[in-house]
């Protein structure tokens, strides 16, 4: 016998019922969060509460995510981590959301010994932190001849004395200063780092107290303020991906209820939630079982992420797409439950799959906490742009909630083109070590790398820039063809577009145009994809990082100058690829076409059709660039090397 369902129903209510009830009453005893999200403070410096929390004092939900502060043994100040470098938080300005932080390599000017070329540029992920205004832009510029340097040229200069250090001095000059900071690179042969400082105190104290006290970051309003303010503390519910205000009965959404009268609309307000939503779970009911509402409108009534939403919605306003959409199941089955792992990056791990017997594909399943889906969108909408011979092929995709995303390319049997160009050295995973890739296999892949940039930014419907070109992201198959992967940075724009507009910088050390990092150098357009490709072709001819050519551990040199001189003085170029005369020629003009390709200012570089044009031609025709003035970070010492 069938039971009623009408006494289902009001089972189910009743049992809803009865757990609110409960809830509200057991709420009423004092809160173990409220009590635990005390403000604390590293000793020195300021308390530390909502959106931030200090790492072993506050546990996370006391804090926002990423927000996470540690404290600094030596000054007992608190400490974050912004783009990979621990900066000393001062001051903390809740009402005005922001705080005052600084770089621990400048506390000591004028009295420091030497600047660590390893400073990092600052960016901010969006969403996350912006700088405040009134902040002022200075470069330092590593290795400088202080002692040839006009006094005349406008900047702080960072004296070095440490023995055997071979950076040299530091000259900190303003960013804004365009003309200046041209003929100041004439005498600095080391990297340039981007710092921002406070424009207040430049103008009155000058660069050095400038640096010293730091910059000032701002962070975007949040509920926090309405909450304090009913006599809360603020936390964030990482399982429900939600703020919350911690009272002393319970938590709320937003704000508490007074003293008096807490308890009582505690009850009251659990009593109306429960009757609503034992209604509306009637109604709901009643609709599923007269099935009125379709499979969709059921999903749309789940909880969805933002991010999923945006992802819906870029397919909604891009119509359907030339690729299959696969479920999750179907990702799990086509991968054999993710058993054969090919590679692992930034933002998740790549795995051997196959769709049929004959059919081998790689799936690249993305971390379920990197980002709000933008590279996913990035991927997805950009490479589904492309048909070209140098492109890798996406043959599908995946996204479930906001979790499980997988893109699912063709199959390259060879891998990254990483693998293949460092020396043992350089490398201990090279499958050929010593550079045992010749000279010929090298030219093709250069050629089909440039063919294939050449058909982003010009053979598409729209313009499309990659902003990652590295080794890593060149995919080899099996006759070491090489096509080009990883979109997740890209950016689209129409065609007739030179030059875009970018927050931030994208892309990976050692081959970010100078643009990128700071806008004095030019605008950021195609040609800063232009810049990377020269970097990615002198770390193949060279078999090694763009430095470490012939010195010992305990120095280094920029690759770029180091064959530049010979190139100038028509030296031999004694690289391992060149075993007789027509590697040597194809080596020289890759290098030239190469050494064109990075100079600092994006109007002298050319365009990738000429870059094709030049890789295909007689090296005769090509002439010896200007010097470039810019070079990559330096590698830390081979004692303390872990690459």
């Amino acid at each position: 016998m069938k039971s009623s369902p009408n006494f289902s129903i009001s089972s189910d209510l009743h049992l809803i019922f009865l757990l609110l009830l409960h809830h509200s009453v057991s709420s009423s005893s004092l809160n173990p969060k409220f009590k635990t999200c005390e403000p604390k403070s590293c000793g020195n410096g300021p308390n530390i509460s909502y959106p931030f929390y200090i790492e072993g004092k506050q546990p996370p939900f006391c804090g926002f995510p990423r927000f996470r502060l540690s404290c600094n043994s030596h000054n007992a100040f608190p400490i974050l981590n912004l783009s990979g470098t621990f900066y000393t938080i001062h001051q903390i300005f809740y009402r005005n959301h922001s705080f005052r932080a600084s770089n621990p390599a400048f506390s000591s000017l004028p009295h420091t010994h030497c600047l660590s070329p390893s400073i990092n540029n600052i960016t901010f992920s969006a969403g996350r932190f912006q700088f405040a205004p009134n902040q002022k832009e200075l470069l330092l510029l590593f290795d400088c001849d202080l002692a040839s340097l006009p006094r005349d040229v406008p900047g702080y200069r960072i004296g070095c004395s440490a023995e055997n250090n071979r950076t040299g001095s530091v000259l900190a000059v303003d960013g804004e200063d365009h003309r200046n900071l041209k003929y100041a690179m004439k005498y600095c042969k080391g990297k340039v780092t981007r710092v921002v400082v406070g424009d207040d105190v430049y103008e009155r104290d000058g660069i050095g107290e400038a640096l010293k006290r730091g910059f000032v970051v701002e962070w975007k309003e949040d509920a926090c303020e309405a909450c304090e303010k009913s006599g809360g503390k603020c936390g964030y519910e990482y399982d429900k991906y939600s703020f919350r205000c911690y009272c002393p009965y319970g938590d709320e959404l937003l704000t508490c209820h007074s003293d008096k009268t807490g308890k009582l609309v505690v009850v009251i307000a659990a009593t109306v939630f429960a009757v609503a939503l034992g209604g509306a779970l009637i109604i709901v009911i009643y609709c599923l079982r007269r099935k009125i509402f379709s499979h969709k409108t059921t999903r749309f009534l789940r909880n969805q992420s933002k991010a999923h939403q945006d992802f819906e919605a870029f397919l909604k306003s891009h119509g359907p797409l030339p690729i299959r959409r696969y479920s999750y199941s179907e990702i799990k089955k086509m991968t054999n439950c993710f058993k054969e792992k090919l590679g692992q990056g930034g933002f998740g791990c790549v795995f051997k799959g196959k769709l049929d017997e004959k059919c081998l594909v790689a799936v690249k399943v993305l971390n379920e906490t990197k980002g709000n889906g933008e590279e996913f969108i990035n991927e997805v909408a950009s490479i589904s742009r492309t048909s070209h011979v140098n492109i890798v092929t996406l043959l599908g995709f995946c996204f479930e909630g906001s979790t499980k995303k997988a893109l699912v390319y063709e199959f390259m049997a060879n891998g990254s083109l990483e693998k293949f160009i460092y020396s043992s050295n350089d490398n201990k995973q090279s499958l050929f070590p010593d550079h045992q890739l010749s000279c010929e296999i090298l030219y093709k892949i250069a050629v089909g790398v440039a063919r294939g940039l050449e058909y982003l930014h010009r053979g598409c419907n729209t313009r499309i820039l990659h902003f990652d070109i590295k080794p890593h992201n060149i995919l080899l198959d099996q006759n070491f063809f090489p096509k080009i992967s990883d979109f997740g940075l890209a950016k689209i724009c129409p065609r007739d577009e030179s030059i875009v507009s970018m927050f931030g910088t994208r892309g990976t050390i050692g081959y970010i145009a100078p643009e990128v990092i700071s806008r004095n150098f030019g605008e950021v357009s195609h040609k800063s994809d232009v810049y990377s490709f020269g970097m990615m072709v002198l770390e193949m001819v060279g078999g090694r990082k763009n430095v470490n050519v012939e010195v010992d551990c305990t120095s280094e040199i920029y690759f770029p100058h180091w064959i530049y001189k010979r190139l100038e003085l028509n030296q031999e170029l004694a690289l391992q690829s060149i075993r007789n005369e027509g590697d040597k020629e194809g080596i020289r003009q890759m290098v030239i076409v190469s050494l064109w390709c990075i100079q600092t200012d994006p109007s002298d570089r050319p365009m990738m059709s000429k870059v094709v044009e030049m890789l295909e031609g007689r090296v005769g025709t090509l002439q010896l660039p200007p010097k470039p003035y810019l070079s990559s970070p330096s590698r830390s010492p081979c004692s303390s090397s872990t690459q």
